[in-house]
């Protein structure tokens, strides 16, 4: 093996990649077999952290950025006068078992631009999925990026060599796709999420019946979608989102802001980057929706077609609704205290548990770990003061707001960094 050119192609391959932000935790549990490498159990494998605040890694690379489309937010389009690389098949195997090895990595995302045909770039995929699972015995995670367009029979192939899959729908709207992306379309990014659904669906009918079924995507599949470039509201995006949710059952939905890359005039002006913190503001709303109880109709809709960018979406939704509070966290359900601004999934869990056992003052909160600093504008507890019920809706707006930027700023910029 060259590796003056490998490390070359390296550099150019695994730079395109960064623009592809859909990988994450990744729910598999590959248990390692017969002396294999590598075990996937539930944990991120990739450049982020895992619940317990580790960092993991995995080798992010596109296959080839030649492409045959000509996208006009992305990078590898074909009309972009940029050096231009592929990796063999070979090559990308190589490269995951080596860094590995060297504990540099814990597995595999893999992507690429289209070859020729969306089969032959698909077979490549597969190939390399296949030659690491059965050659090297590799247990550790592995997500592809499935192209649209390829047959069936490649994709079911796919999902038993690879934890994760995701095929992405590009732009929230059809009407955005045709602009930027006519060669692209709706239809063909679907079809392969119908078809991994139903084969995810029989493999879990399957399971129950034989422990020996063999994987089928056990990370199950995601999508991703370029926020910025086409002009859509925060509402359109999270429309698009819902509906994909709850049609093919993905595990996440990405937000992917877009970077000016190009002059082209259908895009917004260079200079003109989404900011992050939008970013930020979707994926927050988007766990509010999964784990909190909201509707995303709640959050954005005709009245409220986008997301304020200095507050984050929780407290922007309890601003707007006063009459919902204070909420006694005394005697609130459960669905209610997940409403209250500063107070998360597993801290509403310990007030549940805590208030069994005595009436919960303001103090015990601190002693349980929850920050109160927002939280005490919003609750009443057995405290003899409570904040709510001594403040007009515009003075704890003012008051949350004021405590809240210092704070939080630099909770942003490390949530950020996590994207």
């Amino acid at each position: 093996m060259n590796w003056e050119k490998i490390v070359d192609k390296l550099s150019i391959l695994s730079d395109a990649a960064k623009y592809d932000v859909s990988c994450a935790s990744s729910g598999s549990k590959r248990s390692n077999t017969n002396k294999g490498l590598g075990d996937a159990r539930g944990m991120g494998i990739c450049h982020t952290y895992t619940e317990d605040g580790r960092c993991v890694s995995l080798l992010k690379i596109l296959l080839t950025n030649h492409c045959i489309f000509d996208c006009a937010y992305c990078t590898s389009r074909k009309s972009n006068d940029i050096k231009r690389a592929a990796f063999t098949v070979q090559e990308v195997v190589d490269l995951t078992i080596n860094f590995y090895r060297r504990n540099y990595i814990e597995g595999l995302f893999l992507s690429s631009g289209i070859f020729k045909d969306a089969d032959f770039t698909m077979e490549r995929l597969v190939s390399i999925a296949k030659k690491l699972r059965t050659e090297h015995k590799f247990n550790g995670y592995i997500h592809l990026k499935a192209i649209p367009g390829a047959s069936k029979e490649l994709m079911n192939l796919a999902a038993l060599y690879a934890d994760r899959l995701s095929v992405n729908i590009e732009l929230p709207t059809i009407e955005g796709l045709k602009e930027l992306a006519p060669d692209k379309n709706r239809a063909d990014m679907e079809r392969p999420m119908n078809d991994l659904k139903t084969g995810i669906q029989i493999y879990k009918e399957e399971k129950k019946k034989s422990r020996f079924t063999p994987l089928f995507a056990p990370a199950g599949q995601s999508t991703q979608m370029v926020v910025g470039a086409s002009g859509e509201s925060d509402m359109q995006i999270l429309y698009t989102a819902k509906y994909f949710y709850q049609k093919y059952h993905l595990k996440r939905v990405y937000y992917s802001g877009y970077v000016p890359i190009s002059t082209d005039t259908r895009l917004p002006a260079i200079g003109t980057a989404v900011p992050m913190v939008r970013e930020n503001r979707l994926y927050q709303t988007d766990w509010l929706v999964r784990f909190y109880g909201f509707k995303v109709e709640e959050i954005v809709n005709p009245n409220f077609p986008d997301l304020e960018l200095d507050k984050d979406p929780k407290l922007a939704w309890a601003l707007r609704h006063p009459e919902f509070f204070p909420v006694d966290i005394n005697t609130a359900e459960l669905w209610k205290i997940y409403r209250v601004p500063g107070i998360g999934v597993q801290s509403a869990l310990k007030i549940v548990k805590a208030r069994n056992f005595q009436k919960l003052r303001l103090d015990h909160l601190k002693q349980l770990g929850i920050a109160t600093n927002r939280a005490q504008y919003f609750i009443r507890t057995a405290s003899p003061m409570n904040f709510q019920a001594e403040l007009p809706s515009k003075g704890i707006e003012q008051l949350v707001l004021s405590n809240y930027h210092g704070k939080y700023k630099n909770i942003v910029q490390q949530q950020l960094s996590l994207f």
